[in-house]
């Protein structure tokens, strides 16, 4: 029945306005604005939906996207020079910038205005 369908994902956000302010000026992506909700235009997908959900939104206890990078390094940099603080799990040992180097690719978390995980990794 779907097998030819372009689905697409969404999570929520508590505050359209500031959602739009990081992934359109933090994180530098295409963002579209119709009806209240927000599309983010990610390169290879059919976009993901962010809408409102005020004060019944929880953030998402789970990486929600991950954004692929040839050089974590520079990218932490980047991220932490315009305002980004990077999770850090104690469990996986983070080096000084945050990034967790020890199980899988290099990565770093971080969170987008209403809690939700993102994540920067090197593949």
């Amino acid at each position: 029945m779907f097998a030819k369908t372009k689905a697409y994902s969404g999570f929520s956000v508590d505050d359209i306005p500031a959602a739009q302010r990081f992934y359109a000026e933090t994180l530098g992506l295409e963002v579209s604005e119709a009806n209240g909700m927000l599309t983010l235009h990610i390169a290879g997908s059919n976009g993901v939906l962010v809408y409102p959900k005020g004060d019944a939104h929880t953030p998402a206890s789970f990486t929600i996207l991950n954004f692929p990078v040839d050089d974590i390094d520079a990218a932490v940099d980047e991220l932490a020079r315009r305002g980004v603080e990077f999770l850090r799990y104690d469990e996986m040992d983070p080096d000084p910038k945050g990034v967790h180097r020890n199980a899988g690719p290099p990565i770093a978390w971080f969170t987008d205005p209403a809690g939700n995980v993102l994540s920067v990794l090197q593949e």
